[in-house]
């Protein structure tokens, strides 16, 4: 008698299904957890920039002329992540903004800070995630 050699049509049909089952648990989680790396940069943004704000204020007891090219606080570059947005400049008020760029993993995710140190999170469509208006976001379920 012959012995045959190799995989069955069965055999490889339950690889398969074995292999698509375990992608679409792991594909999501991968990019949840990579998208939760790249919301980090937009923080430190933030963070960095409030403090420089500060600063500006500190020397001109005003927040206003701030956030422009050649002062202490000028505002960060944009990124392939988020671009960001300096407003409500006043004598003691300011807002800074990072917004996820349109076609990345980030559209959708915008982070606020204002001088009283008040962070807020807005998520609009196409973002899936839960926003908090009483923190920054850094994980699905709106959680801080």
């Amino acid at each position: 008698m012959k012995r045959s050699r190799g995989f069955t049509l069965i055999e490889l049909m339950i690889t398969v299904g074995i292999i698509a089952i375990l992608s679409a648990i792991a594909i999501p989680a991968y990019t949840d957890y990579v998208r939760r790396g790249r919301i980090t940069e937009a923080f430190s943004a933030l963070s960095g920039m409030r403090v420089k704000l500060e600063q500006y204020f500190q020397d001109n007891r005003t927040y206003a002329g701030a956030c422009v090219a050649g002062t202490i606080a000028p505002l960060p570059a944009a990124t392939a992540n988020f671009s960001y947005a300096c407003g409500g400049l006043g004598l003691t008020t300011y807002t800074l903004t990072a917004t996820g760029q349109p076609g990345s993993t980030l559209d959708g995710f915008q982070y606020t800070v204002d001088q009283s140190n008040v962070r807020t999170t807005v998520m609009t469509p196409p973002s899936t995630w839960t926003a908090n208006p009483a923190c920054w976001v850094v994980k699905r379920d709106g959680s801080c």
